[in-house]
Formats: C-alpha cells, sequence, structure tokens
C-alpha cells in the first residue's frame, strides 16, 4: 500500500440532488450477484488484517467484528468487516444474507460491493468512506463545529436511506448511531450497509447492543419502528452536539424547547419555526408506543423544507476539499508538506529524532565492525543534519543505508528530505517509497511523498498521499487516545 502514486479517492462531477433518493446501478435488480473475494484478496488489502488498519469503533473490545480499511488490487479503497466465525456459523445463511444486501445500491448508502464465505472466515466488503463518521465529527471534534445547514442535511440524507432501505424489503437496522453514518469524498453523509444484515440466529429478527426502544427493553427484539426511535435519538445529537442514550432520550426533552437542547454554536442557524419543528419531529419518533411514530417517507417529507444552502455542496458545509484532504485534520508535518515549507519539515523531523524506528539495535558487546562503521556514518549524517549541510548528510546517510547494517524507515525520510534541499525530487520521492515498503502505514512517509510529487508538478497525486497519510494518522490518533 502507499506505493502506487494514484489512488482512488474521486469527486463526483455533480452534487446530489438533496431531495433524490432514487437508487443507482443494481439496487432493487433481483439478477445481480454480489462479488466474492478470496480471503487471500482481503488478506492483502488489509495488510494482513493490521491493527493499525482498524477503522471501526470497538476494534479493541471484539477483535474479530471489526472494520478495516484496505485497498483492492485495483487500487479501490474498500471497507473490510471481519466478523466472528460464532456470528455466522452457517455459510449458507451468510452468503444469502450479504447477497440481499448486495441487491441494494443507493447514493445515500455506503454500499456493499462484495463479501468472503472461506473456512471459518466471514466478510464484508464496502465501500470505503474517508471522511469518518457523524459521532467523530459531532462529539469528537477539536474545531469546527458542523454547522446548522449540514445537521440537517444529514438528518434529510438519513432518513432518505432509511426509507429507499424500507422500500426495498429492508426496514430493519442493527444498532442505528452516529457511528453508522459515514461521509464520503464530498462530504455527504451516507448510512453503512453494515447494519442491514439480519440476525444470524433466526434469520429474521436483529439484535441491538447500541440502541433501546422501549419494546426492545421489553422484548429483546426490534421492528420497523425501532428503528425510527434511534432516528429521535439522532435528530437529538444533531440538535445537541452530544450523544443521546436512547434510554434517557425521553426525559431530555420533556418540558423543553429547542434553545434549551440547542447546542451553543448553532445559535442564529436555525429559526424558531425550524428548530421548533425539528424537535417535534424528533419527540414524535420517540413515542412510546411505536405505532404512533411517523414512517420514513413522512420524515423525508418533513425535512426537505428545513433544508437550507441546498446549492452548496457537502464538501463545502464540511469545510474539507472534494476528494482531498480535510484541512482540519493535517498534522503540522502534514501541513508543512502540503505547502512545501521544507525548513519546517526539517525542524520536525529533526525533533522527532529516531522515535519511528522501532528495530532495537544490538547491544555494544555485540557489535561488528561494519555495524560500527554504518552507525559512524549515521552520527556524521545526523550532524551535518542539524547543521543543514544537507549534501553532506545525503552523502553519509547513503553510506549508511548502503552498508545494509541496519534497516531505518527515519533514515529514509531524512534523506528523502536532504535531497529535496538540493533539488533532486526524483530521488526524494523514491527514497519516501523505501520508508513505506519498511513500514506501510506510515503518515511521516506519506507525507514526505506528497511533498515529492508537488515538487514534480503531480499535484492531483500529492493530494492523494496528503489525503492517505491525515486517515492514517487520525486511525492512529484513535486508537492511541481509546487505550
Amino acid at each position: 500500500m502507499g506505493a502506487g502514486f494514484s489512488l482512488c479517492f474521486r469527486p463526483s462531477n455533480t452534487i446530489s440532488n438533496l431531495n433524490d433518493s432514487s437508487e443507482l446501478d443494481d439496487g432493487g435488480n433481483a439478477t445481480y450477484t454480489l462479488p466474492e473475494f478470496s480471503l487471500r484478496q482481503l488478506k492483502a488489502a488489509t495488510e494482513g488484517f493490521l491493527s493499525e488498519n482498524i477503522v471501526s469503533d470497538n476494534g479493541e473490545k471484539a477483535p474479530k467484528n471489526v472494520v478495516y480499511r484496505g485497498k483492492l488490487e485495483d487500487g479501490r479503497w474498500v471497507a473490510v468487516k471481519r466478523f466472528d466465525y460464532s456470528a455466522w456459523p452457517d455459510s449458507r445463511q451468510f452468503l444469502e444474507e450479504a447477497r440481499a444486501v448486495g441487491r441494494l445500491s443507493n447514493k445515500r448508502l455506503a454500499n456493499l460491493i462484495g463479501c468472503c464465505c472461506e473456512g471459518n472466515e466471514r466478510l464484508l466488503v464496502a465501500e470505503f468512506m474517508p471522511n469518518q463518521t457523524l459521532s467523530n465529527h459531532l462529539f469528537h471534534r477539536e474545531s469546527h463545529p458542523m454547522n446548522g445547514a449540514m445537521r440537517l442535511r444529514v438528518a434529510l440524507h438519513l432518513a432518505q436511506a432509511l426509507e429507499y432501505c424500507s422500500s426495498k424489503g429492508r426496514p430493519l437496522y442493527h444498532g442505528l448511531n452516529a457511528s453508522r453514518v459515514l461521509f464520503d469524498q464530498n462530504g455527504n453523509p451516507r448510512l453503512s450497509c453494515f447494519g442491514l444484515m439480519k440476525n444470524s440466529k433466526d434469520g429474521k429478527s436483529y439484535s441491538s447492543n447500541l440502541a433501546y426502544p422501549p419494546e426492545y427493553t421489553r422484548t429483546g427484539r426490534v421492528m420497523p419502528e425501532s428503528l425510527i426511535y434511534s432516528f429521535g435519538t439522532i435528530l437529538l445529537d444533531l440538535l445537541s452536539g452530544r450523544h443521546t442514550p436512547p434510554s434517557h432520550a425521553v426525559d431530555l426533552i420533556r418540558d423543553k424547547n429547542f434553545l434549551m437542547l440547542m447546542e451553543s454554536c448553532l445559535e442564529g442557524h436555525f429559526s424558531n419555526d425550524d428548530g421548533t419543528e425539528l424537535l417535534r419531529l424528533a419527540s414524535e419518533c420517540l413515542q412510546y408506543e411505536p405505532c404512533k411514530r411517523p414512517n420514513p417517507m413522512s420524515l423525508v417529507n418533513a425535512l426537505v423544507p428545513l433544508q437550507k444552502e441546498t446549492e452548496v455542496p457537502s464538501y463545502v458545509l464540511m469545510d474539507i476539499l472534494p476528494g482531498n484532504v480535510p484541512p482540519k485534520q493535517l498534522s503540522p508535518l502534514g501541513e508543512a508538506c502540503s505547502r512545501l515549507d521544507l525548513t519546517a519539515i526539517h525542524e520536525i523531523l529533526e525533533m522527532a529524532g529516531y522515535k519511528a524506528d522501532v528495530e532495537k539495535e544490538p547491544s555494544f558487546d555485540l557489535w561488528t565492525e561494519p555495524m560500527r562503521e554504518a552507525l559512524n556514518y549515521r552520527k556524521q549524517g545526523d550532524a551535518a543534519f542539524r547543521a543543514k549541510d544537507f549534501q553532506k548528510a545525503t552523502s553519509s546517510y547513503t553510506q549508511f543505508i548502503d552498508s545494509g547494517s541496519f534497516e531505518s524507515r527515519t533514515m529514509f525520510v531524512r534523506r528523502c528530505l536532504c535531497y529535496l534541499m538540493t533539488d533532486r525530487a526524483k530521488e526524494a520521492l523514491k527514497d519516501s517509497m523505501n520508508a513505506l515498503k519498511l513500514h506501510p502505514v506510515w503518515p511521516t512517509a506519506f507525507y514526505l511523498q506528497a511533498a515529492a510529487l508537488k515538487i514534480l508538478g503531480m499535484d492531483n497525486d500529492s493530494q492523494e498521499m496528503l489525503k492517505e497519510g491525515a486517515v492514517l494518522e487520525a486511525i492512529q490518533n484513535n486508537r492511541a487516545e481509546s487505550v
């Protein structure tokens, strides 16, 4: 992964009509055959199910019921959900269910594009959504809160997704919550297809460990109307900017108006009428009796008139570049590489030192003469690097690398910068790729590769590398915060 220049994030040429939830491609086509991938293909795509490629929220708690980010041989980025065998012991039932979900295809869904059922492995393959989840944008942001127009668009797109699924005979969904709403390369919200898989125990019901409508606590089962209850909690999430525990949703809105619930940053974004209508819809969805809750089509009809700035693309409302890197997500190193600030890159690499090199050097008494000589080259190179004598640093680092005594990805990115500093961008590009060969999911190498590509005039490929680095860095940061 990462060694090629061209990735597959591509913006569409038109912005989806907000009022259109019509099916695309093979949606609803009974003759459609869901592609089946081999386990070998999916292992290669995810680098052997590498932990750094986990993108689902529960990866640590359920190590085999997780979602991985992967890249197929044809260059497509995908989301791969790997089930524990106990979830689907019957391979025939798994394939039937996957094919039923795969027949759905809609611009409001992160669609299923394949599956794998080999031995005890059960995997689903879906379109990859690169711009994180609604949960990330609402609850875990550091800056730039989602504006009111975008929140209303999320509500409408989600209602349209539910209406489409219901119209195609899939009215139930497992654990609808803000983590199931994903954002594609253009910032458009989509509903994950993974929640459409039925419970394997009886092939009819859906278990739910994330949403607790009243009827679920009574019977342990959910129905189409239960999904509407969960949708109501998401409306409250959008209004308040805080996670709404489903069991406390009714108490949260009792005797309150929308101004009391609304996130402070939304002041002035909603008129009194629109805010009141949004809270009314949430209240209807949260009715105790399932039969009193609205259906998906009525939700769509109620949300369409509330839409604001309908001609403005989602990527503008989300403050991201279409198909490119969300500026707010770039680290200082990513920012420096995006603007070709070589001085800043030098300072950051100097400060980082060799922390990325996890391989331990042998103890002093085990050193051979070639090892001592190689480490001396590195010492000379580092001294020249600090002194900004990039010609000398290049020479010393080359002698270290050619010695073959140690493998160092840090050495490659340091020499990469030395090449950039001395107008040798092609050599710099090769070094960034060599660093990725040693560690294919290292954001630093992607960022340096982006800088080299930009100098070579390959701006689109440079942007793709920036996005790659930013996504990897976000995954690693999220995992570090969860430890």
